[in-house]
Order: structure tokens, then sequence, then C-alpha cells
């Protein structure tokens, strides 16, 4: 879990007992997601300190600066583990190397903050949320824009994908969900 205290918590979800407490953010923790083998979790804090950790010995393992001066708001991780996506206050996506820790390609598109992203269980596709009242789903491996999705009259402010991939649904500052 991510918190106000500028930590993190790794928790035992049958016992709800708390198994480590990661430490190193200097501000709030916004956003945090797991790899899909659960040894590591990429977190993100104000305003753009973005950290991977070691999950079982609580080890800091690297921070990557990037979304200079904005709040991160979401990170995904691909299915194979190997690319985090982090959508952020200035109105982009970036693809992030989580072995190398480089930055691999920036998604433009949006007119507003990037506010949610997910990942298609396949990995193939990515679809981000954004207060300009859209959804784009884009290409993972090149970036591309695939395609915008309208409807929403206000900031839609969440986003997943069905577990067959082929259906996302959308929440919004408008009450609805689509």
């Amino acid at each position: 879990s991510a918190s106000k205290d500028n930590t993190l918590k790794i928790w035992d979800t049958d016992s709800g007992t708390e198994l480590r407490t990661l430490i190193g953010h200097t501000q709030s923790v916004k956003a945090v997601a797991i790899t899909p083998d659960g040894k590591r979790a990429i977190s993100a804090s104000w305003p753009n300190t973005l950290k991977i950790w070691d999950t079982g010995s609580g080890r800091e393992l690297r921070t990557l600066i990037g979304h200079i001066g904005f709040v991160v708001t979401s990170v995904a991780i691909t299915p194979d583990g190997k690319r985090a996506i982090f959508a952020s206050w200035d109105d982009t996506l970036k693809v992030w190397d989580i072995d190398s820790g480089r930055e691999l390609r920036t998604l433009t598109g949006h007119t507003d903050s990037v506010t949610a992203v997910a990942i298609a269980p396949d990995g193939l596709i990515v679809i981000s949320a954004s207060s300009d009242r859209t959804l784009k789903i884009w290409d993972t491996d090149n970036g591309r824009e695939l395609r915008t999705l309208t409807g929403h009259t206000g900031s839609v402010t969440s986003v997943a994908f069905a577990p067959d991939g082929k259906r996302a649904i959308s929440a919004s500052l408008d009450k609805t969900l689509k």
C-alpha cells in the first residue's frame, strides 16, 4: 500500500499482518504496483520520484526521475514484468525498462492530466484515462496511439481491463462507468 506518510507497506492478506515497511520516499507516495513475479514493487511519489524496490528485502534498488515537476498518478507493469508505465499530470505517460532503469519512450496525445493507466492481460495494449474526458489506447511495443475513446462528460479518473483484454471499464467525475 502507498501512503501519505511517505512509505509503502507490504501486507500478508491472509492474516492482515504488516510484513515490511519500505522507507525512502521524501514525500507522499501516490501509486504502487508489483511485478507479476512478486519480487519487485514500483512506486511513485510527489512530485516526480519513481522507485524500484526488492519486496523480499525491502531494499530500494533504483530511483528514477521522470515527469519533472508533475505528480505521477498511476503505474502499471507489463505482464512480463519488464516495463513500467507511469501516468502523470504532465499530460503524458512514460514507459520505463525496469531492469535497466532507462526511460524508453513518452506517450503524448492527451490534452490534460493523465489520471490512470492499465495494461491488457496479454501486454499488447495500454489504456490511459485523462482529465481531458478521453481514454486512449496505445500499442505497448511502439507507443503508437491506436484509438481515442470518448463519451464521458467529466474527467476520467480510473480504468481497468476485463480479464479477456477485449473490454475495459472507466470511471469518471461525471458519475458514470462506461
